[in-house]
């Protein structure tokens, strides 16, 4: 079993910053692909950005520009730092892995979700 823990979330002005961090941990052989989601009331959770194992990125073209996805393999963590922050971009923020275990099984894994509030 993987578990993914989530921290950084917050409340914060419009215009303002916010680095959120995801770690794995577990019965882990090799993350292969981590992303970050988020899910506004009322909408469905969209992805923002994925970071694949080798470093190579995408973004919603809603958030290029403006945040920045990045991993540190040796720590199976995931980072997303969030600048200028905009009221839409409240969301409950979660983090996803694609995951192969040391029984060579490959699944999703999801953390729990960290709120992000943007005041205007």
């Amino acid at each position: 079993q993987v578990q993914l823990v989530e921290s950084g979330g917050g409340l914060v002005q419009a215009g303002g910053s916010l680095r959120l961090s995801c770690a794995a941990s577990g019965n882990i052989f090799r993350i292969n692909d981590m992303s970050w989601y988020r899910q506004a009331p009322g909408k469905q959770r969209e992805l923002v950005a994925v970071i694949a194992r080798a470093a190579t990125t995408h973004y919603a073209d809603s958030v290029a520009g403006r945040f920045t996805i990045s991993r540190d393999n040796a720590k199976n963590t995931v980072y997303l730092q969030m600048n200028s922050l905009k009221p839409e971009d409240t969301a409950v923020y979660y983090c996803n892995a694609d995951v192969l275990d040391r029984q060579f099984k490959q699944y999703d894994a999801w953390g729990q979700g960290t709120q992000v509030t943007v005041s205007s």
